[in-house]
């Protein structure tokens, strides 16, 4: 049996997992599997879990925001902002969704923030222009 080895690259780390038989993703188009030899293929990864197996073991998975995958020449690469690696797929689904939640609420104060510094900055402006 033919396989392959897989890269995992995010801001803080890199992986080389070696001897990966398959890996199972999701881009835009759906979900998509990967063996040894396959054509080259880039694509876009969205949003949540991947999952990937050594010979006929069982399934290790990974969640993700999204990244780029890059097969060629017996190699995937996998480059994201961050993932996380596990066997069990409820608990690295759960982390995921909260590390969005966590993400989301960090963007929502962002976004208030900056509304009430243009609000301020409105103020200045009409006050100046009076007077």
């Amino acid at each position: 049996m033919s396989d392959f080895t897989l890269h995992l690259q995010d801001a803080t780390q890199y992986e080389q997992v070696q001897g990966v038989a398959q890996f199972v993703g999701r881009d835009a188009s759906g979900q998509f599997g990967v063996q040894a030899r396959h054509e080259r293929l880039m694509t876009a990864l969205v949003f949540g879990l991947g999952r990937f197996r050594r010979g006929d073991g069982p399934w290790e998975y990974l969640a993700l925001p999204g990244g780029l995958l890059y097969f060629v020449d017996s190699a995937l690469y996998v480059c994201t902002s961050h993932y996380l690696r596990g066997s069990d797929r409820a608990q690295l689904a759960e982390a995921l969704d909260a590390q969005l939640r966590c993400e989301e609420e960090a963007l929502r104060s962002l976004k208030e923030t900056l509304h009430h510094l243009e609000q301020e900055l409105m103020r200045r402006i009409l006050r100046m222009t009076r007077g």
